[in-house]
């Protein structure tokens, strides 16, 4: 009889969000064509997301024989509400523990980490520590922790000691970058575990030129419209302060542009931003959008943007947008300085790489892309297949699984 092995997946991300449903669940489903893996999924899942999407997720779980445990993710006090949500995992991995072999903790950044290196010394159980990034630094760098503060001081420097640990103690480190990975390998540190490269990968079987339907008729889009487009959130590390003073100087020189954002945030905020760069609310549009459709609101770009802040921690950043619009062969204006982006836009659209945040240098790249700018769609759609293939994502799971816990 073959035997099944048990793994146990854990991820602070819920998969009612955004963010669960393109860099987890596609990973897993993937990997569960292999009969010899069972899951058991723990997520923590925000209220509003969850009451939105959870009977879609769970038909999809049970269709697939996966089984979710999702726990209520808390977020205030700050600190507090982390340390409880901690614990509850720690005890639900406990009672599972204790009513079924676990084979492997699949670890999906910091916080699940903390309580599985408990249970893996436990229980001697091998682990995945699959990074995501350099939490600490980037909880710095975002400006959510101030090392002048006494106590997120110490916890900072708990975290960076902890990362050793789980770069030590598991069995494989998976960064979502080269850089992050250089970086890691720099530090010299003993017994570290073997690393693999996985970025976040890209549905190839969703985001494909035959899923768009036309929505511009729906967005009020006209067929002279010259559309630039922002997809996801906005947030800690999106500059949208410089991708409006970008648009602001393209409509200068470019007629009947719109900015197209797709996403869930709040539309005021976004809109109360283009007054201050004088934007007239008429060029902008936002859209929130189901994940089946996002290539539809995508595919309505003449070009789309993103601007990461370059700073330390996103050495270690796979913008997770990035695959999605390049599968759909659409040109990208980007920054320099965030995990392995400088490399890609090298292999198929340089030109459109901004090496800095000044009006001359977006100039450059204005005057580049409504010149009569030659888009060449599948090169850069082989060069989204290279980087952010989800088969060749799976592939590299299954190899890491394999090599664990068969060989």
């Amino acid at each position: 009889m073959k035997k099944t092995f048990h793994i146990l997946y854990l991820s602070y991300d819920g998969l009612t969000d955004p963010l669960g449903q393109s860099q987890v669940l596609p990973y897993i489903l993937g990997i569960k064509q292999n009969e010899k893996y069972k899951f058991t999924i723990i997520s923590f899942e925000k209220k509003d997301a969850y009451n939105a999407n959870s009977t879609k997720i769970k038909e999809l779980l049970s269709k697939n024989a996966i089984n979710w445990i999702p726990i209520n993710y808390n977020k205030k006090p700050p600190v507090l509400s982390t340390l409880f949500d901690i614990t509850k995992l720690y005890s639900t991995i406990k009672k599972i523990n204790s009513k079924e072999k676990v084979h492997l903790l699949h670890c999906r950044s910091y916080i699940t980490s903390l309580t599985a290196l408990k249970q893996a010394k436990k229980y001697n159980i091998p682990f995945i520590f699959d990074m995501r990034g350099f939490y600490a630094d980037e909880r710095v760098d975002g400006k959510i922790w101030s090392k002048s503060h006494f106590i997120y001081k110490h916890i900072y420097n708990y975290f960076k000691k902890k990362e050793k640990e789980f770069l030590q103690s598991s069995q494989h480190t998976i960064s979502l970058t080269k850089n992050g990975k250089k970086e890691i390998e720099s530090w010299n540190l003993p017994n570290q575990s073997p690393i693999s490269i996985i970025p976040c990968c890209t549905d190839e079987k969703l985001f494909k030129k035959q899923n768009i339907v036309d929505k511009r008729t729906e967005l009020g889009i006209h067929k002279d419209d010259f559309v630039i487009s922002y997809v996801g959130s906005i947030g800690t590390w999106y500059m949208l302060d410089e991708m409006l003073d970008f648009f602001k100087e393209l409509t200068q020189k470019k007629e009947n542009t719109k900015l197209l954002f797709i996403t869930k945030d709040n539309p005021q905020h976004i809109f109360n931003k283009a007054d201050e760069f004088g934007i007239k609310h008429e060029a902008i549009i936002i859209k929130s959008s189901s994940r089946e459709m996002m290539p539809s609101y995508i595919g309505l770009s003449n070009f789309s943007i993103f601007f990461i802040l370059p700073v330390y921690s996103k050495k270690a950043s796979s913008p997770t947008k990035m695959g999605e619009i390049m599968n759909l062969g659409i040109p990208t204006i980007c920054n320099s300085g965030v995990g392995d982006v400088d490399e890609i836009m090298e292999k198929c659209m340089p030109e459109l790489l901004v090496k800095e945040f000044t009006k001359k240098e977006y100039n450059r790249v204005i005057d580049i892309i409504i010149n009569n700018y030659e888009v060449n769609k599948v090169n850069i759609q082989n060069i989204s297949n290279e980087y952010y293939s989800l088969e060749k994502g799976v592939e590299k799971y299954k190899a890491i699984y394999k090599n664990i816990l068969e060989e």
